[in-house]
């Protein structure tokens, strides 16, 4: 009962960093819209950060339940 508890925090531990890549590469995209001669690869970026943190999340909760035993 433990470790899906465990493995459920752990999953949704990345929503905080998610909200917050978000939010940033939000701004970032719309600074990029007013100023088009600005740097655009914030988009992709954000973008791969906030992949990045919903992978790991699940990495580590599928740790948790397989190792946890």
């Amino acid at each position: 009962m433990m470790i899906a508890l465990g493995a459920g925090i752990a999953a949704l531990a990345g929503i905080g960093a998610g909200v917050g890549i978000g939010i940033a590469t939000g701004k970032a995209v719309d600074a990029v819209a007013r100023q088009p001669e600005a740097d655009s690869k914030n988009l992709l970026l954000g973008c791969a950060l906030a992949e990045a943190t919903a992978i790991y999340g699940m990495v580590v909760a599928i740790l948790i339940i397989f190792l946890c035993k």
